[in-house]
């Protein structure tokens, strides 16, 4: 039982430029795992490829020996830098929220979000605002592994505290797999059982 990268092949087309030749990983549901390397070493990449956002060239990502689905909710959840690019900015949070099923309300209370928000537009919160509504909907939909790329990086600490307490206790209570990237290294110590270093794998 494993989120399993099998012989992963990657480029993206058009650029001429392999990624990843022949790359494997495997995540058991217990781990958290910290993807190690320099900026522009393809850290972003190789997590969309685990959440099934892009598709090897060659090779396979699999879920207990079971391919992604192509339909559905997926069982691994990206959570990105990013959190204005992953919200329909015509749709109010309440109803991005209900996209991923039903959140409870004591997931909403631990990321801090407010009532108030849930009528808000995405433009209307912060970043970190917006980051906690991502995370709620990774968490409602029972993942099974969280990849969590960056998700602290643009935020203040106080932010970064309550949401990576939040997520160390759900992945903990859960049993949920995690794959983490922090240019932090602090934060890598506290929280991963593992650490990967891209850079020490055979690259093309």
């Amino acid at each position: 039982m494993a989120l399993e990268a099998e012989n992963v092949t990657f480029g993206y087309q058009g650029g001429g430029t392999v990624l990843y030749r022949g790359f494997s990983l495997s995540v058991e549901p217990s781990e958290r795992v910290a993807l190690a390397a320099s900026s522009g070493f393809g850290k972003t990449t190789l997590c969309r490829l685990l959440a099934g956002f892009e598709t090897p060239l060659s090779g396979s990502i699999t879920v207990d020996g079971a391919p992604l689905p192509k339909r559905g909710v997926c069982p691994v959840q990206l959570i990105g830098q990013h959190p204005e690019h992953a919200l329909d900015p015509r749709m109010r949070m309440e109803q991005s929220l209900r996209e991923a099923g039903d959140v409870a309300p004591d997931v909403l209370d631990a990321l801090g979000i407010k009532g108030e928000w849930l009528r808000r537009f995405p433009h209307e919160l912060s970043g970190g605002e917006l980051q906690r509504f991502c995370i709620a909907r990774a968490v409602a939909v029972g993942p099974r592994y969280l990849i969590a790329d960056e998700i602290s990086t643009m935020l203040d600490a106080v932010t970064q505290a309550q949401i990576w307490r939040f997520l160390l206790e759900f992945v903990c209570r859960e049993g949920v797999g995690m794959v983490l990237v922090s240019h932090s290294s602090d934060l890598t110590a506290r929280l991963a059982t593992r650490v990967v270093d891209l850079e020490a794998e055979p690259r093309p």
